[in-house]
């Protein structure tokens, strides 16, 4: 069965508890390895905050990259059906030609780094025309006041949060701003099993 997705414990494990809730999102509970949790909470929380205190700064693009290759490593040996891709840049954007939208239309999911307070990891799960769903692990009960954002409180299994596509697409610092193009970073992820292909996907043109 699927489990609901989580929340962060601390102000700094928003990393690790999105790619977990990316693998609860993915993957039924009975399925998922515990190689997996493991290995997300040795190589993640890795970043010094500016007084030297070891991850008080979160999760670091490199322990991101790095899981994403791991991840892969793990499937292809343990013939996993889990399949991740880094962006890096101009990739990470959301449009409906984007790597990430299309990846959200064929039941994926994704790791971005977005602003928040700061930079904040968040998991992308669906979309439509005009918004993206996410889970955002940092716990909120109080609805937004900005046009665009909005609370989902009845979906504990997928998103609790509405966002346009053109706060998302933001380079500034304002809540869930993408940010500058030249330091963005994202993971896709792929349910082998369940991805949507074009050889799955039978469609009646009338």
């Amino acid at each position: 069965m699927k489990n609901p997705l989580n929340y962060q414990t601390t102000e700094f494990d928003c990393g690790p508890t999105t790619l977990m809730n990316a693998m609860s999102f993915l993957f039924r509970r009975e399925d998922i390895p515990p190689d997996i949790m493991k290995h997300i909470m040795l190589y993640s929380l890795d970043a010094y905050n500016v007084k030297g205190e070891f991850g008080k700064n979160g999760t670091s693009q490199m322990a991101m990259m790095f899981l994403c290759n791991w991840l892969n490593q793990f499937a292809k040996v343990k013939k996993f059906p889990l399949h991740c891709e880094f962006l890096t840049g101009a990739d990470v954007s959301v449009s409906q030609t984007s790597k990430i939208v299309a990846c959200l239309q064929q039941g994926g999911a994704v790791v971005v780094r977005l602003r928040h307070v700061g930079w904040h990891y968040v998991l992308l799960t669906g979309a439509d025309n005009e918004n993206v769903f996410m889970f955002d692990p940092y716990y909120r009960k109080k609805p937004f006041n900005t046009n665009g954002v909005a609370l989902i409180t009845d979906e504990p299994f997928s998103k609790n949060r509405s966002v346009s596509y053109e706060i998302l697409s933001g380079e500034g610092n304002s809540m869930y701003n993408l940010g500058p193009k030249d330091v963005r970073e994202a993971i896709i992820l792929f349910n082998l099993e369940t991805q949507k292909t074009p050889a799955r996907t039978i469609e009646y043109f009338i």
